[in-house]
């Protein structure tokens, strides 16, 4: 076997395949976070319901921190589609100034 026929020279910076699971990664890290974070929002939910005292504010906190974290996911979503070339893999339409 040659040196450069390892299995891990295809994660080498810079190859495609060391972007794909670098985006990867980050998707399955958003995904929980997302989660986490919507568990949270609905727990305080039901602690407002309940009438806890301080739901409100945990309430606030969790809702502010999901709605960032899926705007973010969201954006992120958008640049890689139009990094590609459109959600559907094709060259973005341009549109013109007028329309």
């Amino acid at each position: 076997m040659k040196q450069n026929d390892s299995p891990l020279s295809t994660l080498e910076p810079g190859t495609v395949q060391r972007e794909q699971l670098r985006a990867r990664l980050l998707d399955i890290a958003g995904t929980a976070l997302v989660v986490v974070l919507a568990l949270w929002t609905a727990w305080s939910v039901l602690g407002v319901v309940r009438g806890g005292a301080d739901a409100w504010v945990y309430c606030g906190v969790a809702s502010a921190l999901l709605a960032t974290v899926l705007l973010l996911r969201w954006t992120a979503a958008r640049r890689r589609a139009l990094k590609r070339g459109g959600p559907d893999g094709e060259t973005p339409s341009v549109r013109s100034p007028g329309r």
